[in-house]
């Protein structure tokens, strides 16, 4: 889907080209243009979860995923779980500059959020997981991260009688397996999709959603400031890995996978724009303190070198329409967060 949205986008984009009142205007409640039409079918939302190659995740693969996710057992020491660092009381992910890991070591990189992360694939920000199930156990079995070995893992919720229940009822084998511990995390993971926000009532000619300034910096970020080019579609992300000139020394991104690409150098994946607005920092390192920061940042075009992405280059905004482009971002946060902790196991502990 988000190829497809992806894919509208760009072939609105080339044909639909509105100075900026006009776009503040298109979403009027009345009379509704067919350049508004383009822009619903470029950022609108998606009716259905994708559906992984197994076929589709049914509600016993989700609860067991929710139950594994919220559940420390997957670590070492029993004190924390996927959801310490993807926690949905912070948008999925955990507002520090860099994750920690259980034995409370800074990690390099900061945690991405999980939001519509069923839709981006490839995963990480370097782009080395090819799906959500192929992600699983690498947080899991990190010596830095949760630090429990598979086998460990597997030996804990054979001795969880809840859990041999569950995984009896879910899978055709009756077992607990490393592919089914993995299909259940993705399954609830695939789940996790953001609310309507304010810029989605507007979208669908609710011209009293979002603001005036919000309005001339939707006009600002799908024209002057191009942010559109890599922030596209429903989830604003192109799914794809650009060098937008942050990053230094070794920490090269995409790069490390593709040493030979001189344009993969220093690329990490663009992440989604929902919900941005209360998930700083940002950057892959969790170096871009604010929102407003990251603005200033697209502005100057960060470090110039070879690898940098050409559609990175100066802005030249003036403080107005850098007020306008924060405005715009702040109506992508959605009023209601994603699905919470399981009361089974909460109740349990």
């Amino acid at each position: 889907m988000t190829r497809k949205a992806g894919s509208a986008f760009v072939r609105v984009a080339a044909m639909v080209s509105v100075a900026a009142a006009a776009v503040v205007g298109v979403f009027a409640a009345q009379g509704m243009s067919d350049e508004a039409a383009g822009w619903r079918s470029a950022f609108g939302r998606p009716s259905e979860i994708p559906v992984p190659e197994g076929g589709p995740d049914t509600a016993a693969h989700i609860e067991l995923g929710r139950q594994l996710f919220f559940d420390p057992v997957l670590s070492r020491s029993r004190g924390i779980a996927c959801a310490s660092c993807h926690d949905p009381s912070r948008h999925w992910g955990d507002g520090r500059m860099r994750g920690i890991g259980e034995p409370g070591i800074e990690l390099m990189l900061r945690t991405p959020t999980l939001l519509n992360v069923g839709w981006i694939q490839p995963l990480g920000w370097d782009g080395k997981f090819p799906d959500l199930e192929s992600v699983a156990f690498t947080p899991i079995t990190g010596a830095n991260l949760m630090n429990l070995s598979e086998a460990e893992l597997i030996d804990r919720l054979r001795d969880d009688p809840s859990y041999v229940s569950a995984f009896a009822a879910t899978f055709e084998d009756r077992a607990i397996t490393r592919a089914g511990i993995e299909r259940a995390l993705a399954a609830f993971q695939r789940t996790i999709v953001s609310g309507e926000a304010p810029f989605d009532r507007w979208l669908s000619g609710d011209a009293s959603a979002i603001g005036a300034s919000a309005k001339a910096g939707f006009a600002l970020f799908t024209g002057k400031a191009r942010c559109n080019e890599c922030h596209g579609g429903w989830a604003f992300t192109d799914g794809s890995f650009h060098d937008i000139g942050v990053g230094r020394g070794d920490d090269i991104g995409r790069g490390r996978l593709f040493p030979s690409s001189k344009g993969l150098r220093y690329a990490f994946k663009t992440p989604t724009l929902r919900d941005v607005a209360q998930r700083g920092p940002f950057m892959h390192d969790g170096s871009v303190p604010t929102l407003r920061d990251v603005i200033d940042l697209y502005d100057r075009g960060g470090i110039e070198r070879p690898s940098r992405s050409p559609k990175i280059r100066p802005l030249r905004l003036s403080e107005t329409e850098k007020a306008d482009l924060l405005a715009f971002l702040e109506t992508l946060t959605a009023q209601d967060l994603a699905q919470g902790e399981p009361k089974r196991k909460a109740d349990a502990r």
